[in-house]
């Protein structure tokens, strides 16, 4: 999915998203929580201010901005139910 990516560049020339506009919705970064390079993409995970985990990749070549993955509420945990049968009567 294509994505708007609003960045900072820092001292050093290195952008880092800031906020990320897909559609209508805007999402704040909150925090950058991984960054890696790839030989034709720059990618990035980060924790918006929704509570979600997105992924994203940028292209340097033809300056574009990808949504490769998205968690929500990544915290959470899942708790799963109790097998049938367990359950006493009361």
């Amino acid at each position: 999915m294509d994505i708007r990516v609003d960045c900072y560049a820092g001292y050093r020339g290195e952008e880092t998203p800031r906020r990320l506009t897909m559609g209508r919705r805007h999402v704040n970064v909150v925090t950058v929580k991984d960054r890696w390079l790839a030989p034709d993409h720059r990618y990035f995970k980060i924790i918006g201010d929704d509570g979600g985990l997105y992924i994203i990749r940028h292209d340097p070549h033809q300056d574009a901005w990808q949504l490769i993955c998205f968690k929500d509420n990544p915290s959470a945990t899942f708790v799963s139910p109790p097998p049938k049968g367990d359950i006493s009567p009361m």
